[in-house]
């Protein structure tokens, strides 16, 4: 599939908007059980995407709707249920400059899916992409924790949490270019939040933390909707660019949301980057960039 520039532009959109929401999850969620504030949050992204949904009359085509893609779109809600919970989570427990670089190494396994089952190109540009990615994510994980007073345990689980959101994110990637085949990205959208919602409150159901929702303070509100809306944007934009490019361009272009997320981390809660982090993140977004050139 060519690289269209439509879907090049919507999968950027996509970024931008993917790069506040760890800044608003990071704001608001300090005081706030993980899992219900993923549970929470998924209301408002459900409400954004079935709005959409009414908003273009695609509802209608429900019907239409095939065995295989009913299968795939639950499966990437399943994906991205699972990812969200992991991501924030290691939002809560390590700094946004270190989970982000972990989160983001999903465009590496992306890629290499995309060529094993959707059997796209791995050509040997795509391939000295992934080295720049994987040394670029490297060089930022070797900078000193901001916050020396944290648990060593605490600070060793942030990683594994963040691992867990990459593999599940390359996973939803690969399962919604599938499922959204013949399917409208706005109704395909909605799908998903439906099982991700599901999924969220089960979690929060079988942890007993519903009690939580009135220790909610009126910021926490706030940056929850602001994240939920921010989630909701990225995704229609994102599935949208799943439809028009190659998963392997579509979901790297997505991961350069880190270059908003460490700006805004800086300026929201002063984490600085060394000098071989900054080297690490030009790495990361020089391999990205290279993902779009032809061949």
């Amino acid at each position: 599939m060519a690289a269209a520039p439509m879907g090049i532009l919507l999968a950027f959109a996509g970024a931008a908007f993917a790069g506040v929401v760890a800044i608003f999850a990071k704001l608001g969620y300090r005081n706030m059980d993980s899992n219900l504030a993923t549970a929470l949050r998924t209301i408002v992204v459900l409400l954004c995407a079935w709005g959409m949904v009414a908003l273009t009359g695609k509802g209608a085509s429900l019907g239409g709707i095939t065995p295989k893609s009913w299968l795939f779109l639950v499966l990437s809600g399943l994906a991205t249920g699972a990812s969200w919970l992991c991501y924030f989570r290691a939002l809560q427990l390590g700094s946004v400059n270190k989970v982000t670089p972990v989160d983001k190494t999903s465009t590496i396994l992306t890629i290499l899916l995309a060529a094993a089952i959707l059997g796209e190109a791995l050509t040997p540009i795509k391939i000295g992409c992934v080295l720049l990615i994987a040394l670029g994510t490297g060089l930022m994980l070797t900078k000193k924790a901001e916050d020396p007073a944290k648990p060593a345990p605490q600070s060793a689980s942030w990683f594994f949490y963040a691992l867990g959101s990459a593999v599940f994110a390359s996973l939803t990637s690969i399962l919604t270019k599938i499922g959204i085949t013949g399917v409208d990205s706005a109704l395909g959208t909605a799908i998903r939040t439906v099982v991700v919602l599901v999924m969220a409150w089960g979690m929060v159901l079988a942890t007993g933390k519903c009690g939580g929702i009135r220790k909610i303070t009126g910021r926490g509100w706030l940056f929850l909707a602001l994240s939920g809306l921010a989630t909701g944007g990225s995704w229609l934009c994102q599935n949208r660019a799943l439809q028009l490019i190659d998963a392997s361009v579509a979901a790297p272009i997505d991961k350069l949301s880190i270059v908003i997320t460490v700006g805004f981390s800086y300026l929201a809660f002063g984490e600085k980057l060394s000098k071989k982090a900054m080297l690490g993140l030009a790495l990361l977004v020089a391999g990205t960039l290279g993902l779009l050139i032809p061949g």
